[in-house]
């Protein structure tokens, strides 16, 4: 990419993360869902793909591969793109999580086999879950709005400019030896390896009287707990009580 393109895009994400910075911290009970209208059907959209493309491919992936083979592509595939972990890590000033998580991914890249085994939680390097998303919730970056995208599930203006943002830390991308083919295949494992890792939770998800809502909710609170590592602000979790 030209200097002048890589400026272009750094200048993009700050004016959109100042923008983004205006928008308060919402209540996952309360969220800002403009688009609500428009997140409705591509919520349904992608539950109706799911039911007939990735659910039975998922399906027949956890009857057909052992239960330690997914665990070891699992680990694999955390493995990989753990780098954006330790890169957020010393985004948000966590400087010793930042080393421990580095002597995690050294140590299962080599003596873990490229990832497949984990020897780094048997000597109790423990994995942690940190992205740009959670860093700029630290920085004070609003959420903004919740968006339900085609195919790609639930975000906030927030996570999604996050996700655009982690690519940058994604080992594969600065592998010229692999291939566009191989990065869409490796993609494609990982997502039917997560999807099968749901599938439990699917009665769940039907027993509710609102699906959309449930996930809305979901999404946002597990990453509002990610932000603030399991201690969020009580006025930020807690559904305001109507007045008597």
């Amino acid at each position: 990419m030209k200097p002048s393109a890589v400026r272009a895009l750094r200048w993009s994400f700050v004016c959109l993360g100042a923008a983004l910075s205006a928008c308060a911290h919402n209540s996952p009970y309360e969220p800002l869902d403009p688009l609500e209208r428009i997140n409705r059907p591509v919520y349904a959209f992608n539950m109706t793909a799911d039911r007939y493309v990735l659910r039975p491919v998922a399906q027949g992936y956890a009857a057909v591969v052992p239960g330690v083979v997914r665990t070891g592509i699992d680990n694999f595939f955390d493995n990989l793109f753990y780098p954006t972990v330790i890169v957020n890590d010393l985004l948000q000033g966590k400087f010793v999580q930042a080393a421990r998580d580095t002597g995690r991914f050294v140590l299962n890249s080599t003596y873990g086999l490229a990832g497949f085994l984990d020897p780094a939680t048997l000597v109790g390097l423990s994995e942690n879950d940190e992205d740009l998303g959670q860093t700029l919730g630290r920085w004070g970056v609003g959420e903004g709005w919740y968006l339900m995208l085609p195919l790609l599930g639930p975000t906030t203006n927030r996570d999604l400019v996050g996700r655009i943002g982690d690519n940058w830390t994604d080992p594969l991308q600065y592998v010229d030896s692999v291939t566009d083919w191989q990065r869409v295949g490796l993609a494609g494992i990982d997502i039917v390896d997560g999807r099968s890792r749901l599938l439990d939770f699917d009665d769940v998800l039907e027993q509710q009287f609102d699906p959309y809502v449930f996930v809305r909710t979901a999404y946002l609170q597990r990453r509002l707990n990610l932000v603030y590592d399991g201690e969020p602000p009580p006025e930020l979790l807690e559904p305001e009580l109507p007045e008597d």
